[in-house]
């Protein structure tokens, strides 16, 4: 990471820092002039985001193209009705499920053995399982176990989907330029946008070319092949990074992190001699720095996890961690609950597929979801882009909840009332507001704020909160729609996004922070204090 010229806080960095410049090419590390506005970006940096992004994009991609799919399934398997509900649940849930394990366990290793030795891992095993997903045997399973055979595999997607939300973001982070950070990683996640939209594109496109042998000759069946296609054509990009995020070096911040590790138990030995606790000299062998074979970076690979208690222990910073996980899940708990059930905004907008052949139904289901995405999915994310430099991620955050609270307050009080125009207007306006708002901020915000030693651990934590928010939609929307009412439902989606501005009050603004620097000053003023 190459800091840039333009804040005291960055150039105080830069100093601290002085190796991050070396094989800065290699590692992808560029130089900011300070002279362009944030978004616009070096060839440096934008190689950097195609290495990166395309994770976002097949995130995207794979877990919505579910929502098409599970349709096409309906009439593979089901002769046009609808899937069983506990299965439906079970198969939209699948990849969530399977995220919260990526998230966290990636998270993880790539904070204890580096992000070189982790990287590109989770895109092997994305295209590992994309693959088998497209095994399922339709032709010769009962069609709830061809439900239960492609949700399991879809569990281990979500295992590769989930790995990448740390790993791209850490390794975004540890290379940006401090000033372009949180506008880095508002582009990473952007291709979420874009995935979810090519996704719906895709199918679109699929349909036309089977067009003549579902709907003129009346093969309903042939749907078996569209699913497929569309599944399978995630993994073009999915091949075209790889060989890139195998070769990525490591990070010349995250090595000089590593290189300071023992700051953490220095940092507790510190705050122990204040408290009489622990005499200034001693410290157990376990917190001493190793030069064996277990080692990473000049530490054991086993004392990560000691450290990482240590630091979240204190509620200065546990507070920080609480904020991020709990506003990723309650965020998650409404932007899934909508967009993993499209088929109720369908209704609404005229796109449900409920007349016609049973081609022009799939067909305008698809279109349905293309417009859903691009009236408020993607302009969004841009507005975020644009913007996160400049409004900070507090205020972006705090006001996308409160405005997503607004519009969801409307569709839930006019659900059976509101006009066809009222109800697109509202629901853009919403999908607007998640993006320039929450759903892109609490990404941004645990990649930022937390030392480069506990990011990756951190992000995948707070990541996999809100995909057990994810999960929860996906289990309980349809059964609570059809117990209280889709309007019900949409209420406590209200209540979760001002649960989540709340939340968002435990959490400093990140804009020109570096927390490096932050635990740098925190260890010695500890150690200060120790000494008086």
């Amino acid at each position: 990471m190459a800091a840039s010229t333009s804040s005291p806080t960055a150039r105080k960095t830069e100093e601290d820092a002085p190796s991050i410049h070396t094989h800065r090419s290699a590692a992808l590390e560029g130089v900011d002039s300070g002279e362009r506005p944030p978004w616009m970006l070096s060839f440096i940096e934008v190689k950097l985001l195609g290495i990166a992004g395309v994770g976002f994009f097949l995130d995207a991609y794979d877990l919505f193209v579910i929502n098409p799919v599970s349709t096409m399934l309906q009439y593979r398997l089901y002769g046009g009705h609808s899937l069983p509900a506990g299965l439906q649940g079970f198969l939209k849930a699948g990849a969530n499920i399977g995220s919260v394990i990526g998230q966290f366990a990636f998270g993880y290793m790539a904070d204890a053995y580096g992000r070189k030795a982790i990287y590109g891992k989770e895109l092997m095993l994305i295209i590992l399982a994309t693959i088998l997903c497209l095994t399922t045997p339709t032709g010769t399973l009962s069609p709830d176990h061809c439900l239960i055979y492609l949700a399991m595999f879809r569990i281990l997607l979500g295992i590769g989907v989930g790995g990448d939300y740390p790993m791209s973001a850490s390794i975004t982070t540890d290379r940006a330029v401090l000033r372009k950070r949180g506008t880095m990683l508002a582009y990473i996640f952007s291709n979420q946008g874009w995935g979810s939209f090519f996704g719906s594109l895709v199918t679109i496109i699929v349909l036309l070319a089977y067009k003549h042998v579902m709907d003129d000759e009346g093969k309903t069946s042939k749907v078996d092949g569209v699913w497929r296609i569309v599944v399978g054509v995630s993994l073009v990009p999915a091949f075209g990074t790889l060989y890139q995020r195998l070769t990525l070096p490591e990070s010349t911040r995250f090595i000089a992190s590593q290189d300071r590790s023992q700051d953490i138990m220095e940092l507790k030995r510190a705050q122990a001699q204040e408290l009489g606790l622990e005499k200034g000299d001693e410290s157990s062998s376990d917190d001493k720095v190793s030069t064996g074979d277990s080692v990473v970076g000049g530490v054991k690979k086993e004392a990560h996890f000691r450290e990482f208690l240590v630091y979240f222990s204190e509620w200065r910073h546990g507070k920080i961690l609480l904020g991020t996980a709990m506003c990723w899940f309650l965020l998650d708990i409404a932007f899934y609950g909508i967009n993993l059930n499209q088929n109720v905004v369908l209704e609404q907008i005229g796109f449900a597929g409920k007349t016609g052949s049973d081609w022009e139904k799939l067909f305008k289901v698809s279109t349905g979801n293309m417009i859903i995405t691009a009236l408020g999915f993607v302009p969004g994310y841009y507005a975020s882009i644009l913007t996160i430099e400049r409004l900070g991620r507090k205020w972006i955050q705090i006001q996308g909840f409160l405005m997503a609270a607004l519009f969801l307050a409307i569709l839930a009080a006019k659900f059976h009332t509101l006009s066809k125009a009222g109800f697109i207007i509202c629901f853009t306006f919403l999908q607007f507001f998640f993006n320039f708002g929450a759903n892109t901020t609490t990404y941004c915000y645990p990649a930022e704020v937390f030392p480069t030693r506990f990011r990756a651990s951190a992000h995948g934590l707070s990541a996999a909160a809100g995909k057990a928010g994810a999960i929860v939609s996906a289990l309980a929307f349809n059964e609570l729609s059809q117990k209280i009412g889709t309007d019900k439902v949409l209420w406590i989606f209200f209540a979760t996004c001002i649960a989540g501005a709340g939340f968002t009050l435990l959490l400093p603004e990140v804009r020109g922070r570096d927390p490096d620097l932050v635990l740098a000053e925190e260890i010695k003023a500890a150690k200060a204090a120790a000494r008086i």
